[in-house]
């Protein structure tokens, strides 16, 4: 193959990359060191359950790919065998399957991710895993917002049944 070639071939990795990453809404960089081939595809299962996938690549490539979209501060977490989960669905589905999959699997390292756009370090990516989904806080929040209607209207029917 000539230097040209490769050249296109890289390039043509890294804008697939960078399509993989503007569409996802989060992102999550975990070295996988260690884990066997059995762990590695039970992952890999949990993740596309919840509508993420893993993908090991290059450094470099990936460098590469944050780097035009602004995520330099992946940089610094992307040297070692690297896997790269992408989450299309929910921002946080990526940290809790890996945060509870690292729970059984010590060697799984979850080192940093970006999601909703901005950089989280580790123990920010393990707070983030606790959060619930977005519909799970959507209807939190609708409950609260509902409170103090319903309280109203159960103190104004005893108001109205008190004075009959």
């Amino acid at each position: 193959m000539s230097n040209e070639s490769v050249l296109k071939l890289k390039q043509e990795a890294v804008q697939e990359v960078t399509a993989k990453m503007e569409k996802a809404k989060s992102i999550v960089i975990a070295e996988y060191r260690g884990l066997t081939v059995e762990a590695t595809e039970k992952l890999r299962r949990a993740l596309r359950k919840e509508g993420c996938e893993i993908v090991v690549l290059k450094n470099n490539i990936t460098r590469r790919a944050a780097k035009s979209l602004g995520y330099e501060a992946l940089d610094a977490e992307l040297s070692g065998p690297n896997g790269i989960v992408f989450a299309y669905e929910d921002s946080v589905a990526a940290a809790k399957v890996l945060h509870e999959f690292a729970k059984k699997n010590p060697k799984l390292i979850v080192k940093s991710g970006i999601v909703d756009g901005d950089y989280y370090q580790p123990a920010e990516i393990k707070t983030i895993a606790g959060l619930p989904n977005k519909d799970t806080l959507l209807a939190m929040l609708a409950t609260q917002l509902y409170a103090p209607l319903r309280d109203l209207a159960v103190g104004l029917d005893l108001i109205s049944k008190s004075e009959e």
